[in-house]
């Protein structure tokens, strides 16, 4: 993916056919190093098509992926979620109670 993101950054930045060389450059101006197998491989791949018409294809793809879930299965999960944790609060509540009681019982309290 960071071979593809300095790719961009080189057309963006007005180099439409970006080299090997330009990709190690952006990358090493970060801090990483790039390894020559997978660099050959994107420019390779890249190499001599227009970015824009690559980008739209994979759009056009991505359009017939369904992205959307079943609607009632995550509000019957986040119901079912909500119970457990109303449950715990009412435990915790109790339990605050029952320490105050405590320090009444061992003959000491805040203001004595």
């Amino acid at each position: 993916m960071r071979y593809v993101a300095a790719y961009l950054l080189a057309v963006l930045g007005g180099n439409t056919s970006p080299s090997s060389k330009d990709i190690k450059n952006i990358l090493g101006s970060v801090g990483i190093e790039a390894e020559a197998e997978r660099l050959d491989k994107v420019v390779s791949e890249l190499n001599g098509k227009d970015i824009n018409e690559v980008m739209n294809s994979g759009l056009s793809k991505l359009a017939s992926v369904p992205a959307g879930g079943a609607v009632a299965a995550p509000a019957a999960g986040a119901a079912a979620g909500t119970a457990p944790v109303a449950a715990e609060e009412k435990k915790e509540e109790k339990k605050e109670e029952s320490e105050e009681g405590s320090d009444d019982d061992m003959g000491f309290g805040l203001f004595d």
